[in-house]
């Protein structure tokens, strides 16, 4: 596994996505080492209690920009693999590379041609999707390194039809490379013990006794729908007066809270910071409803969480949302970017208590099924097999260097395989000729999260 986060590094949900299905794919057998950028909380090499192996790898000098840190971290990554790779060789053990986005792909895509093995890669998001185009050099160079991720793996990993359809529209990807596999949800976290009494008290220090709490989680950032919610805020108010909104996540919200002394919600409206682990599921257990208004959301785990806790949940019908929440049926879906769709769609839930239960419960059932880690695993497992069938009986098998065919060994030597796991690569490939301010990191890879606020699973 190639990613640029993993816990206790959680800058947005790729961690937790690579976290879970480690774990499982270990559990079923699969040999998993994730290679990933080191955090000061956490070992440099660490083999956790499930049998993950996780490496974590420095960067060579101080990034001038975050383009420039993930080439920085891609040299890393390729280097401390090789070593890896070179470690695993004789055995000639089925190895395959799962990048995860396009931040691995410059190390994944050196590694797949000089080792001639077969690379797999889950696209998580997409620029165009997040901006609803593609407007500058920094998206276009994104964009550009996401069509190269599709092109160079062997079979396509994305959590929705929805990302299916955006891969294949915006990257002409063959339909039949690309693999549906939904996220999942722990949902195991969120039933801890917790009385009727500790749960009151919770509540109370959140909001008055006679309050509903309407709780919404989400980076700051135009595509969550933050705004259409606040926008929505005084039309609820306005039928329901006893409620208070709570505002869980992080990233820069002063002009959320300019947005929302305007408009008189300074009483009513909460902002909580970025929360994480217990406190948050606590949150959800005490919420009335869990609102997820995205204008874009390639699936929205968020949703599942949700869920797992028992709150109901409402969500705009924007990407995979409408997938993971069959409206009326396990959650009810608004028209994404529509302040009185979503107005509707709460105070639908908070006047139809029992109906709000009878749908979550309809959630328990399909967490079970379609959003189980387990079940997740397999169908990768299933996507893994079948990559590593038709790798033997293809070209490639011929000119690898893994002991699958013959004189693959004097292939090694004559790359210096072994001499490039002790030095590393020299590569001459320029650098993007962009640069990112702190205002466009955020909006681009979810500004990462400075090291001492890092979350730690």
């Amino acid at each position: 596994m190639l990613s640029w986060e993993y816990p206790p590094r959680i800058v947005g949900g790729i961690s937790p996505h690579v976290y879970e299905l480690s774990q499982q794919l270990q559990a079923k057998g699969i040999e998993v080492h994730v290679v990933t950028k080191a955090t000061p909380n956490a070992p440099d090499e660490e083999t956790e209690p499930s049998g993950v192996q996780v490496h974590r790898v420095h960067l060579d000098e101080k990034p001038n920009d975050f383009l420039h840190e993930i080439q920085l971290l891609n040299i890393a990554t390729d280097l401390r693999v090789r070593q890896l790779l070179e470690d695993w060789r004789p055995g000639g053990q089925p190895t395959l590379f799962h990048a995860h986005d396009w931040l691995s792909l410059d190390s994944a895509r050196e590694l797949k041609y000089e080792y001639k093995l077969p690379m797999i890669a889950t696209v998580h998001a997409t620029e165009s999707g997040r901006h609803g185009g593609i407007y500058n050099d920094t998206s276009k160079y994104i964009h550009e390194q996401e069509y190269w991720l599709t092109y160079e793996a062997w079979r396509i990993i994305v959590c929705s039809e929805f990302m299916k359809g955006e891969v294949v529209r915006l990257f002409n990807s063959p339909s039949d490379k690309v693999d549906v596999i939904f996220n999942g949800v722990n949902a195991e976290k969120f039933h801890f013990e917790w009385t009727d009494k500790e749960r009151m008290e919770q509540r109370n220090k959140l909001a008055l006794p006679d309050e509903k709490i309407i709780m919404f989680v989400g980076r700051f950032v135009r595509e969550k729908g933050i705004q259409v919610l606040l926008n929505a805020a005084n039309a609820i108010l306005a039928e329901e007066p006893k409620v208070k909104f709570m505002i869980v996540g992080g990233g820069n919200r002063e002009r959320l809270e300019r947005f929302v002394e305007w408009s008189g919600l300074k009483d009513k409206v909460l902002f909580t910071g970025f929360m994480a682990n217990r406190s948050l599921h606590q949150l959800y257990r005490v919420a009335d409803v869990a609102v997820f208004p995205s204008l874009y959301e390639p699936f929205g785990i968020v949703a599942l969480e949700g869920m797992a806790a028992g709150a109901p949940v409402v969500a705009s019908d924007a990407g995979g949302l409408k997938e993971v929440v069959s409206h009326d049926k396990t959650g009810t879906l608004s028209f994404a970017g529509d302040p009185g769709s979503l107005a509707w769609a709460i105070l639908h839930v908070l006047r139809n208590p029992e109906k709000a239960k009878k749908m979550n419960t309809e959630a328990q059932v399909r967490l079970k099924t379609d959003f189980n880690w387990a079940n997740i695993a397999d169908k990768t497992i299933k996507v893994y097999e079948q990559v590593w069938e038709e790798f033997l009986h293809s070209y490639w098998a011929e000119g690898t260097v893994w002991p699958v065919s013959e004189g693959a060994e004097e292939r090694a030597t004559q790359l210096g395989l072994t001499e490039k796991a002790r030095v590393g690569v020299v590569t001459d490939r320029p650098r993007p000729r962009v640069t990112l301010t702190a205002h466009q990191v955020i909006e681009h890879e979810q500004d990462e999260i400075d090291e001492e606020d890092e979350v730690t699973l």
